[in-house]
């Protein structure tokens, strides 16, 4: 008996993520589900979609929008002190356009080695509305030292890694927003903006830190001050930030300083990336010297304190700012 011919997807899936899938629990992709092994150790598992339109433009290049899909998951594994295992891909695509998958599944599979974390399995469907790429990554940790959202304590620093607020200006700019006119005749610095928001820089080389030093951890997706309000609820604490000390890159200050973008806009402006973590005062010195060491910036903006208010921003004189938009929501 003659075999049946593979279908489109079959095809779409053997031609471009079949050799991504280089673990042996994934079985080349020819069953309908991978084994993981634990290890003795817990299996973190994280999920997040990117949607055309809201987390990623139509026009945006295709070996970008692999990577923010792969990589806005890694982040959440760091913040967790989880080191990569593997994941799965939903691709929902309007067409089987080869101009487009060919660098979306290159880009993918270079990033999956860079960070150990292969390819396991999925599903591939049409859709006729906007193009989604969702993923489910799996992440190792020693039993019990997953770092949770719930464990900052009173007294413990506030403190985040690299700098807040790019991407929401990379954003503005591929809107052509002000920000584009403020940087009309800086394109380096339009472009390093603009890559902030494609291409997220996912902390994985502080998970074994996290795990060792923070008392509770989540990265910076929606925007710092909504994400610090999550991570105070879920650890029934609340927090005063010293606006001044978060971090800005150098043209963030700029754009800061010269009025084309408020300090709202930076704190509650999402895709970020970074991590946000609560670290105990006698653990501080040895964190940020480990931080050092990988290669990762962190500053202090803040402190811990009792009450159950919503974080409190205070500007260089004390004042609290009152902030009208505090993160990016779906709803």
């Amino acid at each position: 008996m003659a075999s049946a011919r593979p279908s489109g997807e079959e095809t779409l899936i053997a031609r471009y993520f079949k050799p991504l899938a280089t673990e042996p629990g994934a079985f080349n992709l020819l069953d309908d589900a991978a084994i993981l092994n634990g290890a003795g150790e817990d299996v973190v598992v994280t999920a997040d979609a990117i949607v055309e339109g809201v987390h990623f433009l139509p026009h945006d290049p295709p070996d970008t929008v692999a990577r923010k899909a792969l990589r806005v998951n890694l982040s959440d594994l760091a913040a967790k002190g989880a080191v990569p295992a593997g994941f799965v891909l939903t691709l929902a695509l309007r067409s089987a356009d080869e101009a487009w998958l060919e660098p979306f599944a290159r880009a993918l599979g270079e990033d999956a080695k860079r960070f150990g974390c292969p390819l396991l399995g999925g599903d591939t469907v049409s859709t006729p509305g906007p193009l989604m790429i969702a993923i489910t990554a799996f992440g190792r940790v020693p039993v019990g030292s997953m770092v949770r959202r719930s464990g900052a304590k009173v007294g413990d620093r506030v403190v985040v890694t690299g700098t807040i607020g790019d991407a929401a200006l990379g954003l503005d700019i591929l809107n052509g927003g002000p920000i584009a006119k403020a940087l009309a005749d800086d394109l380096g610095s339009k472009e390093m903006l603009i890559a902030r928001y494609r291409i997220p820089q996912p902390r994985n080389a502080l998970a074994g830190v996290m795990r060792d030093h923070a008392s509770a951890a989540m990265d910076v997706s929606d925007g710092l001050a909504g994400d610090l309000a999550k991570l105070c609820a879920a650890s029934a604490v609340s927090a005063a930030i010293d606006v001044s000390s978060v971090p800005l890159s150098a043209t963030g200050r700029k754009l800061l300083a010269g009025g084309a973008v408020g300090i709202e806009a930076i704190v509650s402006g999402g895709d970020d990336y970074e991590i946000l973590c609560a670290i105990s005062e006698h653990c501080y010195e040895s964190f940020a010297q480990q931080a050092n060491q990988v290669g990762i910036a962190v500053t202090t903006i803040g402190t811990v304190i009792a009450g159950t208010a919503n974080p409190r921003f205070l500007d260089a004189q004390g004042a609290e700012l009152t902030l009208r938009r505090h993160s990016y929501s779906h709803f």
